[in-house]
């Protein structure tokens, strides 16, 4: 499997802009709106992760409302297979599984449709989970509870940025393999 160059890295790197402050005193916020609106760094992005991922029998992408919608959808159209969004809580319209958690600056709650993976003619469907960052891990761990939940598999979780001093990487790996594109 391809793995990113140093010049990559930092190519990416540079295309994400940090927002001192933000949402709240204390927090380092990693922008990656200037990672998608650069065609080459978003091309970059997807291009790897369609080549890590095109030989695993995934079945379907969860990406994680709202940075996750945007890599996971245009991930799974490069890959040919479903989208499944993973939303915060009261804005899925069908019935829903619910899972709470913290995170570095409060609390909330995801929801994914109870029905999410039913298209598969799998009993356990595959399914790789996506966002763009991974910082303490309380929403992808709630995630892949989620995923798991409503009958799939989460073979793997995929972030452009993992905030090593928050360990929410390492927290997660207790759920599910992980790939992240850069450390920090």
């Amino acid at each position: 499997m391809q793995t990113l160059d140093n010049a990559q890295k930092k190519f990416l790197l540079d295309s994400i802009r940090t927002i001192p402050d933000y949402p709240q005193p204390g927090i380092l916020f990693y922008d990656i709106t200037t990672l998608l609106n650069n065609q080459q760094a978003f091309t970059m992005v997807i291009s790897h992760l369609k080549e890590r991922y095109a030989s695993l029998e995934i079945d379907y992408i969860a990406g994680i409302e709202s940075r996750g919608f945007i890599l996971g959808a245009a991930l799974a159209y490069a890959l040919g297979i479903g989208f499944v969004p993973i939303r915060k809580k009261g804005k899925l319209p069908h019935t829903t599984i619910s899972e709470k958690y913290s995170l570095e600056y409060g609390f909330s709650e995801i929801e994914i449709h109870i029905d999410a993976f039913k298209n598969s003619n799998k009993p356990n469907p595959n399914v790789l989970l996506v966002d763009d960052l991974i910082a303490t891990g309380g929403t992808a761990i709630a995630a892949v509870n989620l995923i798991k939940q409503a009958g799939a598999k989460c073979i793997e979780s995929c972030f452009i940025l993992n905030l090593k001093s928050l360990d929410g990487a390492e927290n997660l790996q207790k759920l599910a393999p992980i790939y992240t594109l850069l450390d920090l």
